[in-house]
């Protein structure tokens, strides 16, 4: 008889973990807030209910997005595996882009601007990515990391001379919420969530409360927000000093903007459903619609055709039905297809093997 339990030198290879479609749902619904807020923009000026809910979803859609990538993000030294995917992952993929992003102004405005060191428009994000992964490691050797991480949001904000570049002011200032994803799956706590039946309808009445709360809010004291630039607090890019707040106390004005948007992010997740939905599969394509979306949307914004006359209602709901299509259209196995050699790039061609020889 043979013996067909695999000796350790032909180990069978691991399954791969089965999906969760919480989080295939949750990527999908922050995608698709970061496409309504870009939709929005533009009306912004001239409309007040679309400045509310500009509002309402920047105060927690890129955080929550920070939180769903520290989840699966691992504090190991890297390995040659996870070094690979950092740069077919994440750098090759902004480096293509802003690459298009300069042929897309020099045909527009015949000006020739390519500057990885600033990124362009939603690129962000992949670069702060980038230091997310390279900090973590280095955090999670000290005790208290997401207190330090707070610090460091905090503490950056005084600084000036952090900046755009290389978008270390913007990475710094949500790295909180990275670092919290990542702790959150250390201390199990979704697990937990996820496995919860009893008292559930109860937090999740109370997460509507507290996102309907909010709206509220940003739409009773619109103007007021208006008058103090409060989006700009949202963005975590700018010195206190850029946003009229070189005192004492701005740091503890981004402190307080930090807790908010970790409590309208948990009232998220809370909402979010657990099984599989009409949106699960779409959310396997996130960093398409992010990636794309601004191609669709810059010819819309940049063209004037919104704002001034055209801010009623009924365009802000056109924009928002229209940011949802799209956001369903670019996560279509079809897009997938045509623009996975710019959003997932495999270049073998540019590693060597192991061994330190280049791959064939």
């Amino acid at each position: 008889m043979t013996d067909s339990t695999p000796s350790p030198a032909v180990a069978a290879p691991t399954a791969p973990k089965p999906r969760v479609p919480f989080w295939d749902n949750a990527r999908f619904v922050c995608v698709m807030l970061v496409v309504i807020g870009h939709g929005i923009q533009r009306l912004t000026a001239d409309s007040d209910p679309a400045l509310s809910l500009y509002l309402f979803i920047f105060a927690f859609h890129m955080p929550a997005f920070a939180i769903i990538s520290g989840y699966f993000s691992k504090s190991d030294p890297p390995n040659r595996v996870q070094m690979t995917k950092v740069i077919t992952d994440i750098l090759l993929p902004y480096l293509i882009m802003e690459g298009i992003w300069s042929v897309v102004k020099f045909v527009l405005y015949g000006s020739v601007d390519f500057n990885p060191t600033t990124a362009s428009w939603t690129l962000w994000f992949l670069l702060a990515l980038a230091i997310f992964r390279l900090v973590l490691p280095y955090l999670a050797l000290l005790r208290w990391p997401l207190a330090w991480a707070v610090l460091f949001s905090v503490a950056v904000g005084y600084w000036a001379n952090v900046d755009s570049t290389f978008s270390l002011a913007r990475a710094f200032g949500i790295l909180p919420f990275f670092v919290l994803g990542w702790k959150l799956k250390q201390w199990g706590v979704m697990d937990r969530w996820l496995a919860m039946d009893r008292g559930s309808t109860w937090v999740r009445v109370a997460a509507a409360a507290v996102l309907g709360g909010w709206l509220v809010v940003a739409f009773v004291f619109v103007d007021q927000f208006r008058a103090i630039n409060l989006t700009h607090w949202f963005f975590y890019d700018s010195s206190y000093a850029d946003l009229d707040a070189a005192q004492w106390w701005g740091g503890f004005a981004r402190l307080g903007f930090l807790v908010m948007a970790t409590v309208l992010s948990a009232a998220l997740f809370a909402l979010m459903p657990r099984g599989e939905t009409w949106i699960t599969d779409f959310g396997q394509a996130t960093m398409y619609v992010y990636l794309l979306h601004t191609f669709v949307l810059y010819p819309v914004r940049e063209s004037g055709i919104l704002g001034g006359e055209n801010s009623s209602l009924v365009w802000l709901i056109g924009m928002v039905l229209a940011s949802i299509a799209l956001s369903v259209l670019l996560s279509t196995k079809l897009v997938r297809r045509i623009f996975r050699p710019i959003i997932e790039p495999k270049p073998r061609w540019l590693f060597v093997q192991a061994d330190g020889r280049p791959t064939a």
